[in-house]
């Protein structure tokens, strides 16, 4: 969450949209790996960080405002389930024992699919868009390049170091998540030239301690659940209750409380001790609940990045959901699908 919004207060966000945006000149790739780039910044309602960098784009084809909401709500979340930095996957490799890259593995395949339904759906139709400017000279591209590079490193840092110790098996009970984290602010605090007014800013709203808070309530939450035994229950219907009965109740329960609370932290944290209690939990099975409680919060309309895209884009949810249900529909079977085969 600090390096989120220090890469806001800072503007470097901003230049490094910009230099996506300059260095490809294709409208429909741009918007797609917008959301997704700004998606890498797991911010609570952080779709507003990238929409009107979506809107600008967007209007150089055309789109309905309904489709730049659906463009930018899906593009954005097509990073998370790969992404090792994700607050969802970190919460549920703790949980259940599982490490992060057995559960990044089995997610490939269903973001590969996303990305594909998405820009399907999101351009259909859409005619191709003709650039007339002249700026392919190579200091150009080089500068963009070059900008790139520097705004997007504190990022990429960061994933680089936290997925290498996590690898080498240096964990240290999640500090290694800690260490990259801190890898990637000192990065961005000497490329932006941070000064202390500008870093203290995140530390006066309550986002920082809201995410601390939440992580604190997940582990809680999980003794909670397993001490009445009600974990008992359900981890018997799973292991015993037959294919049909415990697939169910895999892909169910931790969707409806996605939807429910519009949290995929949330999701996780109540599913896991529910349904898999004190058990060795199978990387399968940690992925599939991973995953059933992701795309029920994604599209939840108590999801904060829904409600204020569409908000943003003046448009109803209603109109949003026409491009966003087919997309889940294509999306979860190939979830369904890695279970049963990885």
């Amino acid at each position: 969450m600090l390096l989120s919004q220090l890469y806001k207060e800072t503007a470097i966000i901003n230049k490094l949209s910009e230099s996506i945006s300059n260095l490809i000149k294709n409208p429909k790739i741009v918007l797609s790996m917008l959301p997704a780039v700004i998606g890498l910044l797991p911010v609570a309602g952080g779709a507003l960080m990238s929409a009107p960098l979506v809107d600008i784009e967007a209007e150089k084809l055309k789109l309905k405002p309904d489709r730049k909401a659906y463009v930018n709500i899906w593009f954005r979340h097509t990073v998370f389930p790969v992404y090792p930095l994700s607050p969802p996957i970190i919460t549920t490799a703790a949980l259940t024992g599982v490490a992060i890259p057995l559960i990044i593995l089995r997610q490939i395949p269903v973001v590969l699919v996303m990305i594909i339904i998405g820009f399907i759906i999101g351009f259909w139709k859409v005619p191709k868009y003709k650039n007339e400017e002249k700026t392919n000279e190579e200091e150009t591209v080089n500068s963009n390049f070059k900008t790139f590079l520097i705004t997007f490193s504190p990022i990429l840092a960061t994933i680089i170091v936290a997925i290498s110790m996590d690898s080498v098996g240096v964990a240290l009970e999640g500090f290694h998540t800690v260490i990259a984290i801190l890898v990637g602010l000192l990065i961005l605090i000497v490329i932006s030239k941070l000064n202390f007014t500008v870093f203290k800013k995140p530390f006066k709203s309550w986002g920082i301690y809201g995410i601390t808070a939440a992580a604190y309530g997940a582990f809680l939450l999980r003794k909670i659940m397993m001490t009445p035994e009600i974990s008992n229950v359900f981890s018997t219907f799973v292991t015993n209750g037959g294919g049909a009965t415990s697939i169910l109740l895999l892909i169910a329960i931790p969707a409806i409380l996605g939807v429910l609370t519009g949290s995929p932290v949330s999701g996780v944290a109540i599913s896991i001790p529910i349904l898999c209690g004190t058990s060795l939990v199978a990387p399968s099975v940690a992925a599939l609940i991973y995953i059933s409680a992701y795309l029920g919060y994604t599209i939840a309309p108590t999801h904060l990045c829904f409600t204020f895209t569409a908000d943003y884009f003046k448009c109803t949810l209603g109109k949003v959901y026409k491009y966003v249900i087919p997309s889940f529909i294509v999306t979860f079977p190939m979830a369904l699908l890695i279970y049963f085969l990885i």
